[in-house]
């Protein structure tokens, strides 16, 4: 009873404002003006046919606009609210927006809306929130003549659109009332502006990111009292960090990457800034230690001081961090031991070392961060084995400690088959001249989609276990020692579709089995891939990074090694195929004409092979062709002309005597008529050869002939003469 008693007692005030608003909503409702509703039509005329989103549906003239489709009214009717955000609208911005008096909030991103920024809404006296980001919005923004401080403006979002030129100050610095303005994206030019939001006193968040600003930091954001966020990165900015800007302390964001910033992080300068969540210098030029004083910023989540030039050890403050969820010092200096560092306290997710002069084991205390998604310790000196503890990360998804100096890849295998959420493993450039292990014992690895163990002179076969991995997309084990045939399960790995196994020993056919791998015969099989983005990017060349393992491209590296045969015809199946490498091997018979049905292919490489025959004149339709090279065969007749075979310089055909056409300046004609010219010379100096042979051997032979009837001769006088004196 008493419970029951408690809930009419809180239902009854309840019941109370539920009357309240079906009595408000039962009651007859102010609709818009008329100029209203001619301001909103106006609008909608400004748009393209069939760019209107719908909006023609609601929007009819006579009718209540309070109730048009993105449309939101006050109590008295007055239209406060235009909320029409990726609707798919086309057009051009009208003017007469301007004429609605009592708009507050004017919402038009993610659209294709085109023309220019009208100063009637930038500089209305009603609007608060305007955003306009995400479209096509062009041209120079204008100054304001005469600049009115009592603008209401709060919050000004023109990302991600076309302007070009100099951004204006003075109208800015005039708007007492901004809170954010968000204009990223964009291709201004020129300096930062010096006076922006000066009178601003509310002002927290400026974005000007991804633009072409140039110049210094302006030295004016530093007595910014409100800022807490302040964008400013890929820009050509230059200069040091102005120890103005430190004096912001209430920055909870600080993010300046890709410019061309110069100096040291000044330890008592970034002390000051102990609210700091997010720091972002990367790519800035920055070169000296990271401060000791980075320690006192225990609200920091994300530290990225990525492609700097930063040396000396990692300070051990660092640990202090316990927020810090996200750090990459990538591509930098620094040195020493990074068990200088204690983990135990931080709640890391993503951790990027790359790229340094780091030495020693992998720090125990790294193995305490349970949530760790991501960690790359790739291209340092790392050394020794693996800990038994690393199974305590069972969130990691990626891992990469390609070119250090890790021993014994069996011990290393059992230890990482623990990680069961495994996706990316790179573990290249290691365990130098071991054998890769064969033990069916290695398992555990069941969302592995990428593995790479290339470049280890690691000796034997391709091992069985791999074919266990039944999410394998990505497979890297090239510049190895590996012998024998391609294995027959190799298309039992139904998500595989790049293979790398060149630079090795391996012997045998161009395996059938190849042909038929799932996620290169149909889009249909290809709609299966994870779409997910990795954890961190791969660079896969130095100008290159992916950041989705279905975004690589779909290829088959299967040159520098020792397979005879001929290239099977079945390989045709491979619609989906962006690139195929046979070259240098021992390959022989025809180019086959289905290779020619591979129309998504890029790049085709057959050279160093002893391949016969023409080259197929089909090959001018693959329109996606960028790179081809036949060379240092026995190939014979034209080469293909059209098409993408315009492009390609005579060395792709080189080592070729035979083959002919106009990229080669031989006509094929003339070379054929010289060929049988040639093979006519060939003929009669054969034959010349024959008759002196023949004839010199009919003289011999009468040689012979004569001597041996002289000898008989002879022989026949020695007998007679004696007889003869006898008979005397």
């Amino acid at each position: 009873m008493w419970f029951s008693g408690k809930i009419r007692e809180k239902a009854m005030p309840f019941l109370g404002v539920a009357v309240v608003l079906l009595l408000s909503l039962a009651s007859p409702a102010s609709s818009c003006t008329e100029q209203e509703r001619g301001a909103l039509l106006g609008f909608l005329g400004g748009l393209m046919p069939g760019g209107n989103g719908g909006l023609k549906v609601s929007w009819v003239n006579g009718t209540d606009c309070c109730k048009w489709e993105g449309i939101v009214c006050s109590s008295d009717g007055t239209v406060t609210d235009v909320l029409l955000a990726s609707k798919g609208l086309r057009g051009v911005i009208s003017s007469s927006l301007g004429d609605l008096a009592g708009l507050k909030r004017l919402n038009l991103s993610h659209n294709w809306l085109e023309g220019s920024l009208l100063t009637e809404l930038v500089f209305s006296r009603s609007i608060i929130v305007l955003d306009v980001s995400f479209n096509r919005l062009d041209g120079h923004l204008q100054e304001l003549q005469s600049p009115n401080p009592a603008l209401p403006l709060q919050v000004l979002n023109i990302s991600s659109n076309l302007f070009t030129g100099h951004f204006p100050s003075t109208a800015w610095g005039a708007m007492k009332n901004l809170v954010a303005l968000n204009a990223s994206n964009n291709s201004f030019t020129g300096q930062m502006p010096s006076s922006i939001c000066t009178n601003a006193p509310s002002f927290a968040m400026l974005d000007l990111s991804y633009n072409q600003f140039s110049g210094t930091i302006s030295l004016g954001l530093g007595s910014r009292s409100m800022l807490k966020v302040l964008k400013v990165g890929h820009n050509s900015l230059s200069g040091a960090l102005p120890v103005e800007l430190f004096n912001a302390t209430t920055l909870e964001q600080l993010s300046l990457p890709n410019n061309f910033l110069q100096g040291v992080l000044d330890g008592s300068h970034i002390a000051k800034l102990s609210n700091l969540t997010v720091l972002n210098l990367g790519s800035t030029g920055l070169s000296g230690k990271i401060p000791d004083s980075v320690g006192q910023l225990k609200r920091l989540e994300e530290l990225y001081l990525d492609n700097n030039n930063m040396s000396g050890e990692l300070p051990s403050a660092l640990g202090n961090c316990s927020n810090l969820r996200y750090i990459t010092i990538r591509n930098n200096s620094f040195i020493g031991d990074l068990s200088t560092v204690n983990f135990t306290m931080l709640d890391l997710r993503i951790a990027d070392f790359s790229m340094n002069l780091f030495t020693g084991p992998i720090p125990e205390s790294i193995y305490s961060c349970s949530n760790l998604v991501a960690l790359r310790l790739a291209y340092n000196n790392f050394h020794g084995h693996f800990s038994p503890r690393i199974g305590n990360l069972r969130s990691l998804s990626f891992f990469s400690i390609t070119n250090n100096s890790f021993k014994n890849i069996t011990n290393a295998l059992q230890m990482l088959k623990s990680c069961k959420n495994l996706t990316s493993l790179l573990i290249g450039i290691n365990f130098k001249g071991e054998t890769i292990p064969q033990d069916e014992t290695i398992d555990g690895f069941e969302n592995l989609q990428v593995l790479t163990i290339d470049d280890c002179s690691l000796v034997g076969k391709i091992p069985l276990w791999i074919s266990k991995l039944a999410k394998l997309k990505m497979i890297d084990l090239s510049v190895n020692q590996l012998s024998g045939p391609i294995p027959s399960w190799i298309d039992e790995l139904g998500f595989l579709f790049y293979l790398d196994i060149s630079s090795n020993n391996l012997t045998g056919n161009i395996a059938v089995s190849l042909t038929k791998l799932p996620m290169l015969l149909s889009e249909e099989n290809v709609a299966k891939l994870d779409p997910k983005f990795l954890e961190l990017p791969v660079f896969w060349t130095p100008s290159r990074q992916y950041r989705m393992v279905s975004a690589f491209p779909r290829m088959l590296f299967l040159d520098n090694n020792n397979f005879t045969g001929t290239i099977p015809p079945e390989i045709s199946q491979l619609k989906l195929l962006d690139g195929l490498n046979l070259s240098s091997n021992s390959l022989t018979g025809e180019i086959p004409q289905e290779i020619c049905n591979l129309t998504n292919l890029q790049m085709l490489d057959l050279s160093n092979n002893q391949l016969t025959g023409a080259v197929p004149s089909a090959l001018n339709d693959l329109h996606f062709l960028s790179t081809f090279d036949v060379s240092n065969n026995r190939l014979e007749g034209p080469v293909p002309t059209g098409g993408q075979f315009h492009t390609f310089s005579n060395s792709s055909y080189s080592g070729n005597p035979k083959l002919c056409g106009p990229m080669l300046n031989l006509d094929c004609t003339s070379a054929a008529t010289n060929q049988t010219s040639t093979s006519r010379r060939h003929n009669l100096r054969f034959a010349l050869i024959i008759g002196i042979t023949s004839g010199g051997l009919v003289a011999l032979a009468l040689l012979a002939c004569f001597l041996i009837a002289r000898l008989a001769y002879y022989d026949h006088t020695e007998n007679v003469v004696p007889l003869r004196s006898r008979q005397r």
